[in-house]
């Protein structure tokens, strides 16, 4: 089967790690466009639609499991490839939930170059394939909010412990941990904020 010759998305909201990955598909000669996070992926789907989305997980404004799960309810978006990207959602539970949205394949961060090219050659020679049916709305935040009560358990825990090593550090040294924790909380509070969105949503399916 001949390869697809349509655009590669890249969705993610790091810029370094962002460009890295445009950079190694764009060497490889795959056209490239790329997206900050999941809103502004689905703005783009709409004007054109890629052959293969690599999306992280972990975004402000929309994460990749809701983006995926937009896309898996529209009948014109459906069967496009997704690979999944994560550094945070690592457990055999986020693989599982990631897979049942119809990701084809979920690699994590750090990514191991040689295996990344290989898995979009495999993807790509594959061609659009027919995902399962989407997840029922219930089904699909109930699933998500198990998913973001237990990475805010790990933020919580990463930050607590980044709080007692500052105690413990020399004044040299604290600047690195302080830039952590900084980031650890930014990455909380979104947590939060989408989890409160998450159980509100639930909440309405309990009293309709």
């Amino acid at each position: 089967m001949t390869i697809p010759q349509g655009t590669i998305l890249v969705v993610e909201d790091m810029s370094q790690i962002r460009g890295m990955l445009e950079v190694t598909l764009r060497f490889e000669g795959y056209p490239v466009d790329s997206a900050a996070n999941g809103q502004e992926a689905l703005e783009k789907i709409e004007k054109e639609q890629p052959s293969l989305i690599i999306t992280d997980i972990l975004m402000p404004k929309m994460d990749g499991f809701a983006m995926v799960y937009h896309l898996r309810k529209n009948p014109e978006t459906r069967n496009i490839p997704v690979i999944f990207l994560s550094a945070t959602y690592v457990t055999k539970e986020d693989k599982d939930f990631a897979l049942s949205l119809g990701a084809v394949r979920f690699l994590e961060k750090p990514i191991d170059t040689a295996d990344f090219l290989l898995t979009i050659g495999e993807v790509l020679s594959e061609g659009p394939g027919t995902t399962p049916l989407p997840l029922g709305e219930h089904d699909f935040f109930l699933g998500y909010r198990k998913r973001l009560e237990n990475k805010l358990r790990q933020k919580n825990q990463q930050i607590s412990r980044t709080e007692r090593l500052l105690k413990t550090l020399p004044v040299e040294q604290k600047p690195a941990f302080e830039t952590l924790l900084t980031q650890s909380i930014e990455h909380r509070n979104e947590i939060l904020v989408e989890l409160e969105e998450i159980i509100t949503i639930l909440k309405d399916f309990k009293e309709n």
